[in-house]
């Protein structure tokens, strides 16, 4: 078997909204969401001293298009501020997790940009 395996990382993320909120705003918001879907524990990703959600494009075909060449859309992306990660936090009745995903070269890269656009970085 002649079998070639190529590994082709992304070459753009484009974000087309950014969401910042104070470190407590967020945590009420994503326990608020918790609470209107139903329960479960919710985990939040973290990587470089931020916390962060997003929320990619749907695949229509202008989107597959992208990403063939190599280029990821994310409709929006909601961050916070959290220099210390913590693995879980109780607030407001709801146990939040946390996943450290800064080893991965796109989140590392994205908290770092996000927090140079932060409103909050100096507070």
């Amino acid at each position: 078997m002649n079998l070639e395996i190529i590994i082709e990382p992304w070459k753009r993320l484009v974000i087309h909204e950014i969401i910042e909120h104070r470190f407590d705003d967020f945590v009420q918001m994503v326990a608020s969401q918790n609470r209107a879907i139903g329960g479960g524990i919710p985990t939040i990703s973290w990587a470089k001293g931020i916390v962060f959600q997003w929320g990619a494009l749907p695949d229509t075909e202008s989107i597959i298009q992208e990403k063939l060449k190599g280029i990821l859309h994310w409709g929006s992306v909601i961050f916070a501020i959290k220099e210390k990660f913590e693995k879980q936090i109780m607030r407001e009745n709801v146990t939040i997790n946390f996943n450290d995903v800064g080893v991965n070269e796109i989140f590392a890269k994205l908290a770092e940009t996000l927090r140079t656009q932060s409103k909050f970085k100096s507070i």
